[in-house]
């Protein structure tokens, strides 16, 4: 809403004040009501006039605006605001033992500058606490970093620092605290050190979960110690971007520093499945990193690197070392999840194993039926959680590789349920880079939608700006746009991220056409047989690729034969059904892909 033309403007200026701002919300509502509709409206109704709006009330709060599962309050006073909150969690953590449906609320608090309009509330102080909220756990409290430099130091409050975190819409990072009433959290101290029992796990999440352990310094310097700490915070900070995993935060990970801990007992006390651990050395002028990644239900090691680097910018090299392992480590986790679930009994299926029955054809298809396939289990996974954003955006990438690969397919269908996806996800507000770039790669590369698919990429990087694959989508966008050099910088972050992924082939043909856009000819048609060399045998895109970028570098005998393998694999191809093999949104480069392909003997 424009503050001005909306009428928020009093004498000729606009009237803001300083606020403790509160939103909370009901966790998983959808999923509340679609189980018991009726009975989730008379418990929040009974839970509005027996706790929150008397506790609201008490602590000097104005209830702003509420929504069917959630509300904003203002607070003239963090603490008030922090103190309001913990007593509603506290008395909601009370009735949750003898009521039912459960419910939880989460509840994100941020003090800023907020613009008046009547009643209402509007600007940065109130997204930021609303983006907050977003990012709580069920049944918790986190504060913004103005929030905490309100209260820090006040009595009877304790905290966990969670690091930073990008939210959606906000440009700036923003440092998120976890609170705590000072009696509680001394209570729970009490309680692990007297009553712990690691035979009683807890609970694993639905999603991969990982401990980032303290890397070990393995150097007499304490330098190196500081150092290293600050990159597991990173690593974590980072790895935390992915809506697909559950990391522990920093504060309960290095409760293990120093410490001789059996790797299967962190598993228990944590309740995770995955442990990243490693350690730091320095030799002369370099320090040696080294990390791995544990299955700690097996002892297995799924994954483990080293990287070494000169001393001279230690910042440079703590940079460089969290992007490569975010980038290795995610889909290893990826990987394990796909094989733990491939062994699920049929039975025992629900929304997350649908999902990850699926994930294999998205990261490499081998066959249209195998596609279909992982299809039907995305489609599963919709059925039994329709919430559950990953599903649409699995679903998205198999309609994309029917298109990419020419596989048979419906195009009036493949655009209605892409249309459905994209309206999906934006009715859940999806903050999930793997959905975003799914669907808007797909809408894309079918040319569904071309400027909502695009828009749709560049929010899955902002979502997750550790995110390989989303600059390979990105890349393709920009070079099917006719762009060169900023596709380039895509595909190079992409392989940045993970220098690893067996679908780096692919990020070698964008390399490709890149330099093809250019006009750099010989370095395009130099990655093209690069991609074509480590990429799977008949890989159809590839092939077609290299006929255009040959042709263009002058290996006309080289064009031909690729030519001879596209209609091999494509017998009914001809120069009238040319469009069907040209995906580029360029007029101008649509053009130069169908000329090449003549050139190289496509038939009349």
């Amino acid at each position: 809403m424009d503050p001005v033309a909306g009428g928020l403007v009093t004498g000729g200026r606009v009237e803001r004040r300083l606020a403790a701002v509160l939103a909370a919300d009901v966790a998983g509502y959808s999923r509340l009501m679609g189980a018991d509709e009726v009975g989730t409206l008379s418990a929040l109704k009974s839970i509005r006039r027996e706790v929150v709006d008397p506790v609201i009330a008490a602590h000097k709060g104005r209830i702003v605006k509420t929504t069917g599962d959630g509300m904003l309050v203002e607070f003239s006073s963090a603490v008030d605001a922090v103190t309001c909150a913990l007593a509603v969690q506290d008395k909601m953590a009370e009735r949750d033992s003898g009521h039912a449906p459960k419910i939880a609320f989460r509840i994100g608090i941020n003090v800023g500058d907020v613009i008046i309009d009547g009643d209402d509330i509007f600007g940065d102080g109130v997204n930021v606490a609303a983006r907050v909220e977003n990012e709580c756990e069920p049944g918790g409290v986190y504060l913004s970093g103005n929030a905490f430099e309100q209260v820090r130091g006040k009595p009877g409050f304790a905290f966990d620092d969670l690091g930073e975190r990008s939210l959606k819409n906000i440009e700036r990072p923003v440092r998120l605290f976890a609170a705590h009433s000072a009696a509680s959290s001394e209570a729970s101290t009490a309680k692990a050190k007297t009553s712990i029992d690691i035979s009683k796990p807890l609970a694993l999440p639905d999603k991969p979960s990982v401990a980032v352990l303290p890397f070990d310094n393995m150097s007499a310097d304490p330098e190196q110690g500081y150092f290293a700490d600050g990159l597991v915070e990173d690593i974590i900070t980072a790895l935390s971007r992915f809506r697909s995993l559950f990391v522990i935060a920093r504060n309960s990970s290095f409760t293990y520093k120093g410490k001789a801990v059996d790797i299967k007992q962190i598993g228990r006390e944590l309740g995770v499945r995955y442990v990243l651990e490693g350690s730091v050395r320095r030799a002369a002028s370099r320090l040696r990193i080294t990390g791995q990644l544990i299955d700690v239900m097996t002892g297995a090691h799924l994954w483990a690197d080293r990287f070494d680097g000169a001393l001279d910018d230690l910042f440079e090299l703590q940079e460089k070392v969290t992007l490569q392992v975010v980038g290795a480590v995610a889909p290893e986790l990826d990987r394990a999840e796909i094989d733990r679930a491939s062994r699920r009994a049929t039975g025992n299926v629900d929304a997350v194993t649908e999902y990850y029955r699926g994930l294999p054809a998205i990261f490499w298809p081998t066959s249209s039926e195998k596609n279909d396939i992982a299809l039907r289990h995305f489609e599963n996974a919709m059925s039994i959680d329709p919430s559950f954003p990953q599903a649409y955006g699995g679903a998205a990438a198999c309609f994309a590789y029917r298109r990419a690969l020419k596989w048979p397919r419906d195009n009036a269908e493949s655009a209605a349920h892409l249309f459905r996806y994209a309206a999906r996800i934006k009715e859940l507000d999806v903050d999930d880079a793997f959905t975003l770039g799914n669907v808007g790669f797909a809408l894309y590369v079918t040319n569904v939608d071309f400027d909502a698919g695009a828009e749709l990429v560049d929010r899955a990087i902002q979502s997750n700006p550790n995110y390989a694959r989303a600059y390979g989508w990105r890349g393709f966008v920009r070079v099917w746009d006719g762009e060169s050099d900023t596709a380039i910088a895509d595909f190079e972050q992409a392989m940045r991220l993970s220098p690893r992924d067996p679908f780096n082939f692919n990020t070698m043909l964008g390399l490709a056409w890149g330099h093809y856009n250019a006009g750099r000819y010989a370095e395009a048609a130099l990655w093209a047989d690069k991609s074509l060399l480590a990429g799977p045998p008949n890989y159809s895109p590839g092939i077609a690729a290299a006929v255009v970028i040959y042709v263009g570098a002058g290996r006309l005998e080289d064009a031909r034969r690729m030519m001879a393998d596209c209609l091999r694999l494509r017998p009914g191809w001809r120069r009238g059904s040319v469009e069907e093999h040209v995906g580029a949104r360029s007029v101008e480069l649509r053009e130069r892909m169908r000329g090449a392909f003549i050139a190289a003997g496509l038939p009349e």
